[in-house]
Parts: C-alpha cells; sequence; structure tokens
C-alpha cells in the first residue's frame, strides 16, 4: 500500500481509501515540485464497510487528556540505563512533552530530589545541553549515591508563556549507586 501511494495512486481497501495529495501553489504548468513550496500529505477517507460500523461504536470517557507537561523517559547515556540509573557528570537524555526549561520564574529549571530528604538539587543553566519541547539533554550534577526523583518546572507552552510554571515529574525513582 505505501509503495502505491508513494507512487501516486489511491488505495481503496473498503474500509477507507488512501489517496497522496500535493498542497502549495503552482505558478505555471511547468513549474517543477519544491519542497519549501509545496508538501506531499496522505488523505484517508472512511469507506462504505467503516461507515456502516459507527452505530455500533460504544464511547467511554476515561476523563480530560493530559495536555500538560510530562517526562516519559529518561536515558543514562554513559550506562544506556533507561528509567533506572543515573551517572553523575554524564549526560542523561529526557524525552517527554512540553518539557523544554524556559521561563523568567526563579523557580524554573531541573531537579534531582533526593527521595529520602527531599533536598532539591538544580542542574546548573550551562549543563543543559540540548532543550527542545519533547528532548532535553543536561549533565547529571555530582549527586551522592542514593534514590531520586526528576522533576522540569517549565513555562513552556505550545502558544506563549505560562504565567505560573508547571512541574512534570518522571514517575519511576532514579538510582546513583
Amino acid at each position: 500500500m505505501a509503495y502505491q501511494l508513494c507512487d501516486g495512486f489511491s488505495v481503496n481497501t473498503g474500509y477507507f481509501t488512501a489517496s497522496t495529495t500535493i498542497r502549495g501553489v503552482f505558478d505555471s504548468p511547468s513549474e517543477t515540485f519544491n519542497k519549501d513550496k509545496h508538501s506531499i500529505i496522505f488523505q484517508f477517507n472512511q469507506g462504505e464497510k467503516l461507515r456502516a460500523e459507527i452505530p455500533n461504536i460504544e464511547v467511554s470517557i476515561l476523563g480530560v487528556a493530559e495536555s500538560s507537561a510530562v517526562i516519559l523517559q529518561v536515558t543514562d547515556v554513559k550506562s544506556g540505563s533507561v528509567n533506572d540509573l543515573l551517572t553523575p557528570g554524564r549526560n542523561l537524555k529526557i524525552l517527554g512533552s512540553k518539557i523544554k526549561v524556559t521561563g523568567e520564574d526563579p523557580s524554573v529549571g531541573i531537579y534531582f530530589v533526593d527521595a529520602t530528604t527531599q533536598a532539591k538539587t538544580k542542574v546548573e543553566q550551562s549543563d543543559i545541553v540540548i532543550n527542545n519541547p519533547s528532548e532535553v539533554m543536561v549533565v547529571i550534577p555530582e549527586l551522592p549515591s542514593g534514590s531520586y526523583n526528576l522533576e522540569i518546572v517549565t513555562q513552556f507552552t505550545d502558544r506563549s508563556m505560562l504565567k505560573q510554571p508547571r512541574t512534570a515529574l518522571l514517575d519511576k525513582p532514579l538510582t546513583v549507586e
């Protein structure tokens, strides 16, 4: 199906029809495709079989969708450990959503919180190596052995800055051996 779509054909499965569409304005009949000006998308439209199933769908509202900052996974780059070990002085790759560390509030930053004492160790701004909305990489501070919780405090949002910072927490403890 993917090869057919990439070759410009439409595919009808009975459940849906998929087709390839080029978006953008061509200024003349002889103008060629320009990826800076034009884009290619795949469109999917429901077919008769799928449309016939709509009355049989049961809807369960499970709550409000999570739209705030969230940390999904961390990887200790030195050991390759995922959501487990920390190697002080080495890189920690943090993946999530809306976790870019930005804002004027003094609390904005990345913290390792000692699970026993609740003492917070803030990552220095200069130790934030990558700072993107879905990926942040930091140099792990010199932490003593123990268990830590990771939190990111930010005012980042997709549109404009938040007035009040929000906190994203990793739901798994991390360990320095």
